[in-house]
């Protein structure tokens, strides 16, 4: 395995990784050093997950927590009048792209001794934490805001997860996880998703599929929801790798799409100035502070990709107009391809590009947007 330490991507510091961290010490987000990737030779064929691809994370664990997770269907299809390939990342155990990072990250965590983590989620990161913590034989605490609808912690609290609900907004929630993983007497490691480095390094991993999926070359284009960034940056991890192994001679262009209401990291790279949060239907993007904004704005820039910005018309559009091609996805993933539409028309995007537009979790998570949009009562 190659040699590997935690980074603070801002002042260059590292550190090993033999002690479990999932910030440095003044509080500061940490990313890993760069890996030198693989090539094709690399890839353990025979295994039908993401986990074909370990030789590329920073070290094997004894026994990787697996459900199968990973080699998700990149289909054909046709968007705004031009080609565009799906990634169906919501073909997950959990129903979302979030099991890349669970998977990886409790698998090298509980491989360094990690038996109880904590979490703060309501959504599909608590629900990905809760599915792998319960199949690694791990303990699991999922803090959410008091005013979740139950609907939406029920996979976890299925999967024997606790759950604590914290007064106040998802800042607040997500500020009561920081003062309980930053207390050193607390018997539980907190393994955010949007914090720990290990979650990236899952992440990544779609960008080796994408790869392998098209016969060992890279896609001109990437179009990804975007809140705190996981996929940009686990996109940009993973292209990056490739370079360096000799495997691909470009990065692909990663577009970011976020909701009108709540989209910080697209604000900031058009220009344009900030603006409150509001409620959006694209809740799993609605990020106000996102932790590594900087780190996700240099991704773009170096990939020589961007950000769009979409109106809840757009997104309910794109929403109801993927289900009628059979692609029953969350609201939140639907920016994606209503952000290649955009693009299209703006030329930004050639219809003769290869372009991947990733969706990425069910529509079942969702079931109450979908019910609305239809005019459904349940």
């Amino acid at each position: 395995m190659p040699n590997a330490a935690y980074l603070d991507p801002r002042s260059g510091r590292t550190w090993p990784l033999d002690t479990p961290r999932w910030c440095g010490p003044e509080g500061q987000p940490l990313l890993l050093t760069d890996l030198p990737g693989i090539t094709r030779a690399d890839i353990a064929g025979g295994e039908r997950s993401l986990w074909r691809y370990a030789a590329a994370l920073p070290f094997m664990p004894a026994a990787p927590i697996s459900l199968g997770e990973g080699c998700t269907p990149l289909l054909q299809g046709e968007w705004a009048g031009a080609p565009v390939r799906f990634k169906c990342e919501w073909f997950m155990p959990s129903g979302s792209f979030k099991d890349r990072g669970a998977s990886v990250m409790l698998s090298l965590l509980r491989d360094q001794g990690i038996e109880a983590v904590l979490e703060d989620s309501s959504g599909n990161g608590g629900a990905a934490i809760a599915t792998y913590a319960a199949a690694g034989g791990m303990r699991a605490k999922i803090m959410v805001p008091a005013s979740t609808s139950p609907a939406k912690t029920v996979q976890s609290r299925a999967m024997g997860a606790g759950i604590q609900l914290v007064p106040g907004s998802r800042q607040d929630c997500a500020d009561a996880a920081l003062a309980e993983g930053s207390d050193p007497a607390a018997e539980i490691f907190y393994a955010s998703h949007n914090w720990h480095p290990f979650f990236l390094h899952g992440t990544k991993t779609l960008a080796y599929e994408l790869w392998e999926d098209l016969g060992f070359r890279a896609p001109d284009n990437v179009i990804v929801p975007c809140g705190a960034g996981s996929n940009v940056l686990g996109c940009g991890i993973g292209f990056g790798e490739l370079m360096r192994a000799g495997e691909i001679g470009r990065l692909p262009r990663i577009f970011a799409a976020q909701p009108e209401n709540c989209g910080p990291i697209a604000r900031e790279w058009l220009g344009e100035d900030a603006a409150d949060p509001i409620p959006t239907i694209a809740e799993g993007t609605a990020i106000a502070q996102p932790l590594r904004r900087a780190e996700v704005l240099a991704v773009l820039r170096e990939s020589r990709g961007g950000a769009v910005l979409l109106s809840e018309t757009e997104i309910v559009r794109a929403t109801r107009g993927l289900a009628r091609r059979g692609l029953y996805v969350e609201p939140t993933c639907a920016q994606a391809a209503a952000a290649f539409g955009r693009l299209l028309e703006d030329g930004t995007i050639r219809e003769e590009e290869t372009t991947v537009v990733v969706l990425t979790g069910s529509g079942l998570k969702a079931t109450q947007r979908h019910a609305e949009l239809a005019g459904v009562s349940l």
